[in-house]
């Protein structure tokens, strides 16, 4: 191409990254522009084929369709999400009804949907392999799903509709980053500061430099900073105030307020379902997951959270009991309950994470991660400093296989900063395929830990880092032929079974007696430390069981509600439910509905239950490696390679499940790793 722009010349960088230097915001909307255009000029051209359809000049020639357009979309969604400005939060508004118009365009493309619909009836006697019959199938279930069966008026209010819905999610989106952008708590003095460990203080320090104050301590609204500050702080008022900012976010009247949108987005996602034939967004979500039905969920979800909710008054009572040895006479409130579980802690476990933090450096973790990979599944992570990143804070490593192949690359972006969304997930900028010449992916993992010197991980935050990168083996790991088909493209309650499964691998004494060493003196880390852990661990577990259940009960309420139209006011919407509920106030929940991204900005709408869903699989799956002995017994590990992290989208996820497993999953290993077995 003879177009100045960056993104419509070659990308000719290592791994085909994306050329960052000399990308600017205003960049991206002639690429965009241009890309659309060259994508429909492909569909046209599949449709016109005067040739009879096939599947490889119309499946394959599909599935390669739109290269141009996935690339430049991949890395603004990326930077759009870990390095924001205002210039590119501006072009994120602008794009997002053309984008979602075009998406429209190629689904009810009546020529493709033809031919792709002929191959479909007549799939049986096309002698296609198990891989191409699984592509076919799912295209055609994903156009049927996207409106390409509707006609006239249905077919153009289906693309309104869904085309002011992706206004709305990037208008949400905003609306959060803005809050947790615009928001800190500044501490001032000794005071301000009583109870805190010094890698809260240190991570607080650095906020305050981030934000201009370079003598001063901030909090902020990033999950890294927020809980250890309520773990730890002994100021209860300034607890309240963190608590209050980091629960309201999204629900401030002006511009930023989300509670108009969310009325909007629920009524025109059940008016989306219905013009497909569903009564509720939540039957539409659920016919193409594993669930099948809300009422398979809602069993899951009310056997959990019962449970839950009995083993959450015991924990009340721990805390009760030190709160009273304490002289706290007073009421439990939601900014208290962390702040009494570390003392809890402390006192019957002998355990806190001042006395854990220096035996969980972030390098020494990441670390840690990669060598499990290697163990496992026979892969390396080589740093290289040779390419040109995004932000200084991004590390990058060549992935290769125990020949030395290459196998991908790997972008690790750990810190908070006021550019970056809130929050933990994994990202492609290039997916593995084989389709129209081999591509290697390249796959980013993003996390918000507290900069420190050095930064010291919590061991919530050691999971959620082993979390991110089991998502990023899935898609580093993907070895299918086509694109559609590739790494974490499967079903919505199996894509956490690969991430949810990798944490497991943490809490492996042999694992960390190798890599949890003391920071300052390098030894390792204790039995005896280990020990406590492991007997601690199930305490607290009711109270992130409850909070989570609760937020996933209230997303099934609200997507499966009959007539979203009659509520006025979703946020008392939700705290009646939670009331109705028996949700004890001083837990809270996980997500509010004013800030809950993962609903209205991040395609988990009806979908929060997937990772419950997915624990049932994983704590399932975990046991075949006790089973055998062995945390990283070389069968099982292969077993899990071939069928959960290489497989994509190629198997029915039930099938790939019981490909590895043998049979079907259990409840039982679930219940038993989190504490819920006993009874009430």
């Amino acid at each position: 191409m003879t177009d100045p722009n960056p993104l419509l010349q070659p990308w000719d960088a290592p791994f085909q990254l994306p050329p960052f230097a000399t990308t600017r915001p205003e960049h991206f909307e002639p690429a965009l522009e241009a890309a659309m255009a060259a994508h429909r000029a492909e569909i046209d051209a599949i449709a016109a084929n005067p040739q009879p359809a096939t599947f490889e000049n119309t499946v394959a020639a599909y599935d390669r369709s739109g290269r141009l357009l996935g690339r430049i979309q991949s890395m603004f969604h990326n930077l759009c999400a870990s390095e924001s400005s205002e210039a590119m939060r501006g072009v994120q508004r602008r794009v997002a009804v053309p984008l979602a118009a075009h998406a429209n365009a190629v689904a009810m493309h009546p020529g493709l949907f033809r031919r792709i619909d002929a191959l479909y009836e007549t799939r049986q006697q096309l002698g296609l392999g198990s891989e191409q019959a699984r592509l076919l199938e799912r295209l055609h279930l994903g156009f049927v799903r996207s409106g390409a069966l509707l006609r006239g008026q249905a077919q153009a209010r289906y693309a309104q509709v869904t085309q002011r819905l992706a206004e709305l999610s990037t208008a949400f989106g905003l609306n959060v980053l803005h809050d947790e952008s615009s928001w800190s708590l500044q501490l001032d003095g000794e005071a301000d500061l009583a109870g805190l460990p010094d890698f809260v203080v240190d991570a607080a320090r650095r906020a305050a430099a981030d934000r201009g104050r370079p003598d001063g301590y901030a909090i902020t609204l990033s999950r890294s900073s927020i809980v250890p500050f309520l773990t730890f702080s002994q100021r209860r008022d300034l607890r309240e105030t963190a608590w209050r900012a980091w629960t309201s976010r999204g629900e401030h009247a002006g511009e930023h307020d989300n509670r108009p949108l969310i009325g909007e987005i629920v009524q025109l996602r059940q008016e989306q379902a219905r013009l497909l034939g569903d009564e509720t967004y939540a039957d539409y979500a659920l016919a193409d997951r594993m669930a099948r039905e809300p009422a398979a969920v809602h069993r899951l979800l009310d056997d959990v959270y019962e449970r839950a909710l009995r083993a959450l008054a015991r924990e009340r009572a721990a805390l009760d009991e030190v709160r009273r040895a304490a002289g706290d006479a007073g009421e439990l409130e939601a900014w208290d309950w962390r702040f009494w579980a570390e003392q809890v802690r402390q006192r019957h476990y002998a355990l806190d994470d001042a006395e854990i933090k220096p035996y969980f450096p972030l390098e020494a973790m990441v670390g840690a991660a990669f060598d499990c990979a290697q163990r496992l599944f026979g892969v390396r992570f080589l740093p290289r400093t040779d390419v040109q990143l995004y932000h200084p804070d991004v590390r990058a490593y060549e992935v290769v296989d125990a020949t030395g192949a290459p196998v991908g690359l790997f972008l690790h972006d750990n810190f908070a900063r006021p550019s970056k969304r809130s929050g933990a997930w994994m990202n492609g900028f290039h997916w593995q395929h084989r389709n129209g010449g081999a591509t290697l992916p390249v796959i980013i993992n993003n996390n918000n830990f507290a900069k420190g010197e050095p930064t010291l991980l919590s061991f919530d935050d050691v999971r959620t880092l082993f979390h991110e990168f089991g998502h990023g083996l899935h898609g580093l790991l993907s070895d299918v032929t086509y694109e559609e088909l590739s790494g974490t493209n499967v079903l919505r309650d199996f894509v956490e079974l690969p991430s949810q499964l990798f944490e497991h691998w943490v809490a492996e004494p042999e694992v960390l007696r190798r890599h949890a060493r003391h920071v300052t003196t390098g030894e390792p880390i204790p039995d005896d430390l280990i020990a406590r852990i492991q007997a601690a661990g199930k305490f607290g577990q009711a109270y992130e069981t409850v909070r989570y259940c609760a937020s996933a009960i209230v997303d099934m309420a609200v997507h499966a509600h009959p007539d979203p139209a009659a509520v006025a006011d979703w946020p008392a919407f939700e705290a009646q439910l939670l009331r109705e509920r028996g949700l004890p106030a001083a837990a809270g929940l996980n997500h509010r509905l004013v800030h809950f991204q993962h609903l209205f900005s991040g395609g988990y709408a009806a979908g929060y239950y997937v990772y419950l869903w997915a624990e049932v699989l994983d704590c399932d799956a975990y046991d075949a490696f006790r089973e055998a002995g062995d945390p990283f017994a070389p069968a099982v590990a292969e077993r899990l390679k071939r069928a959960i992290y290489a497989s994509g989208n190629t198997l029915e996820p039930s099938r790939a499940y019981e490909a590895f497993r043998g049979r079907g999953p259990r409840l039982e290993p679930l219940l038993e790793h989190k504490g819920l077995l006993r009874a009430a």
